[in-house]
């Protein structure tokens, strides 16, 4: 699935946490139904253990066995590519097994050692920007990539600190990313957390997913990322901040629109 240089805006999304493979057959079957609707690539999105949770009371996730189990399961029922955060370097070779893309959290985006394992995979790399990052400062994490000969690397904004239990985009960011010669990736939902602003939980702010998901595609990015799901409420991570599904197939229509000005 081609990403940037002209291709079409591409969708990564699906539940923030593997809540059971069940549910992730549900959800991204779902998701890829809308998304073939609007002519969108989609890549499905989840992780099977969430390392950086607030508290150690929150849930984690299935794991690495039963999590590859259920994104084989995605993968496989409803062919569309998976895509899954790694936190060391020994998951990274059995999770390339199953996942076409390795993503590289953004609190780990200085992670020499991670990025080059992953890099060396072959698999696409997914760096995204550390919350203390500037944009510029990418390219060094993009190089750790390039330079084991691989060159599918893509780099996603998902905000900065903007003081306590606050993130902000720039949307300079975009243009500046693109300038490192990577496609860019719009990590919509985790840019609206409010990281530890719950009572031991990260809040958030769904309720501008649209405007800021619209603001980045007229910029000009190559995807969006989103975190979706049927009942956010009932969200095992990130409720606050994920997208209620019925919510899905108006913004892909309004995206799609955007995409096809911001191109001319």
């Amino acid at each position: 699935m081609p990403i940037g240089s002209g291709a079409p805006l591409v969708l990564i999304g699906g539940p923030c946490v593997i809540e059971s493979e069940a549910h992730a057959l549900s959800l991204g079957g779902a998701i890829a139904a809308v998304a073939r609707r609007f002519g969108v690539p989609y890549i499905f999105k989840a992780s099977f253990d969430k390392a950086n949770r607030t508290s150690n009371q929150s849930f984690r996730g299935p794991g690495l066995d039963a999590g590859l189990r259920a994104l084989a399961a995605v993968k496989a029922t409803h062919d569309v590519p998976v895509l899954t955060d790694v936190h060391e370097i020994g998951q990274v070779r059995p999770v390339a097994e199953v996942a076409d893309v390795l993503q590289i959290p953004a609190f780990l985006s200085r992670q020499t050692d991670l990025i080059v394992a992953a890099a060396r995979t072959g698999c696409v790399v997914n760096l995204k920007k550390g919350q203390f990052m500037a944009p510029g400062d990418m390219r060094h994490a993009i190089d750790k990539v390039t330079a084991t000969g691989n060159d599918r690397v893509l780099v996603t904004e998902r905000g900065v600190s903007f003081g306590y239990h606050n993130l902000v985009v720039d949307i300079r960011a975009f243009p500046q990313l693109r300038a490192l010669g990577a496609p860019v990736v719009f990590d919509v939902t985790h840019s609206l957390q409010l990281p530890g602003g719950g009572d031991g939980v990260t809040a958030g702010q769904a309720e501008y997913i649209e405007p800021l998901a619209a603001a980045g595609v007229a910029a000009g990015v190559d995807a969006v990322f989103l975190e979706i799901h049927e009942e956010p409420a009932r969200a095992k991570s990130d409720a606050q901040n994920a997208l209620q599904l019925d919510r899905l197939a108006p913004l892909l229509e309004r995206l799609v629109r955007i995409d096809a000005v911001a191109r001319v």
